[in-house]
């Protein structure tokens, strides 16, 4: 019989052996959000005049880390993210030449970079947290994230397992060997959580909408925020509801309690909650923790729009910073300034759009800025990033109704938008369609 706990104790590390022992440059990637290598990020600008140049790779930081926002490592470290935080949006707001975004579907986020990486001739490292190892098997559990860590995984170069006890043990495409790791390092900390927002009386109108266009049987993709919560709180009265996500989230918990998901009439793995990472309370971790019910797989799988139409029924409810009157969405920009990402919301609004009687919807507030702002515009602001292309956008919810687009003429679709502008822009909008040859 082998000896895992033998295997596991010739790679373990101190934490400052495994960093000395990196390249001094190299492409080192991180786990992502609730799953971001916290011992890690929080030293590796102790060594900074070990490195030449060390490109880390991240997707949404939690929490406020000095090598991507000092600017005396400017030159030395260069944090290339898939989704910018509010650390890197300071980041970058001040200018600092630390952070740079990745333009990704997110499905296809870790096999695209993988490409580019080798194409540039980058030694690759993989840098994330585990479970505690099992002594019976020699197994790791990489917790509450696969949106990429287990392609990065196979692809790295050298392979670094930061073990935590905090990691909870997810079921799904989870598993790590010992035997895939080169060097293993223990670093306890909790996991990075976020607060349930509650929505107001807007979010619950538009949430409203929504929910007429969900009936039972439906499987769920449902984003993050307080449309997204508001949406799942008036769901409770369904029936036989499912979720193939790419974020699980605290509402899903909720539903499954009242009895709404049961996860039955799923065509594609029934009986299963499907997702890709998850991100919320310590509760939620908890219940995730062993759980028989949930299935958590790689990004490349959970999100691929083929995948997700697999579902019938399916539909997907994500949220939006603008949209201009043709049905251009932005998600994820202020003009040029980036602001989150792309994330999975072209991938699933797309694949449940492909599913039988699939829908994809866009939902967002009429306005922003205390209202003195329209939501819907007539252009897009210069520079702004198209995260929903228009010929894809399919129903779109404020708290003035939801219209689809889909077939529509730019004509219809300007009209349509405007009936769910505010009224206090709806004039206004049309002056500016007119003159824009859209009426």
């Amino acid at each position: 019989m082998a000896d895992w706990t033998a295997a596991y104790d010739g790679k373990l590390r101190s934490m400052e052996e495994a960093i000395r022992a990196l390249p001094k440059r190299a492409a080192v990637v991180m786990g992502m959000a609730s799953m971001e290598s916290q011992g890690f990020m929080s030293r590796i600008h102790d060594f900074a005049d070990h490195f030449e140049h060390l490109r880390v790779l991240s997707c949404l930081n939690m929490q406020s880390y000095p090598f991507c926002e000092d600017p005396r490592y400017e030159g030395r470290f260069m944090n290339e993210n898939w989704f910018f935080g509010p650390s890197n949006r300071q980041a970058a707001k001040l200018g600092y030449r630390l952070v740079e975004y990745i333009p990704n579907n997110l499905h296809q986020a870790g096999g695209n970079k993988i490409r580019a990486l080798k194409a540039q001739g980058a030694t690759i490292v993989y840098w994330g947290p585990v479970t505690p190892m099992s002594e019976a098997n020699g197994f790791l559990n990489l917790g509450l994230s696969n949106v990429y860590e287990g392609e990065m995984i196979d692809a790295a170069d050298i392979v670094v397992l930061e073990v935590n006890s905090k990691v909870p043990v997810l079921h799904g495409d989870t598993q790590v060997h010992i035997s895939q790791a080169d060097a293993v390092v223990e670093f306890d900390a909790e996991i990075p959580t976020i607060p349930v927002l509650e929505p107001g009386p807007v979010e619950e109108e538009i949430a409203a909408h929504i929910a007429r266009l969900v009936g039972d049987g439906t499987t769920l993709q449902i984003g993050i925020g307080t449309i997204p919560n508001a949406v799942a709180a008036l769901l409770s009265g369904k029936k036989d509801l499912g979720i193939h996500t790419e974020m699980f989230t605290e509402s899903m918990i909720d539903l499954f309690d009242s009895g709404a998901i049961t996860n039955r009439r799923k065509s594609l793995w029934p009986g299963k909650f499907v997702f890709t990472f998850a991100l919320g309370t310590t509760r939620m971790y908890e219940w995730l923790n062993d759980n028989p019910a949930v299935l958590e797989l790689r990004g490349s799988y959970v999100n691929d729009p083929y995948v997700i139409a697999q579902n019938d029924n399916m539909v997907s409810i994500n949220t939006a910073i603008t949209v201009d009157l043709t049905g251009q969405v932005c998600s994820e920009s202020l003009g040029t300034v980036q602001y989150s990402g792309t994330g999975g919301q072209l991938d699933t609004h797309r694949g449940a759009q492909k599913a039988k009687n699939g829908k994809g919807i866009i939902a967002l507030r009429s306005t922003a800025k205390k209202g003195s702002l329209s939501t819907i515009v007539p252009v897009l602001p210069e520079g702004s990033a198209v995260t929903v292309p228009r010929q894809d956008l399919d129903w779109v919810a404020t708290e003035y109704g939801a219209v689809q687009l889909l077939g529509r003429t730019v004509s219809e679709r300007a009209e349509a938008l405007i009936s769910i502008a505010h009224p206090d822009f709806r004039t206004e909008l049309t002056a500016a369609a007119e003159k824009l040859g859209y009426l």
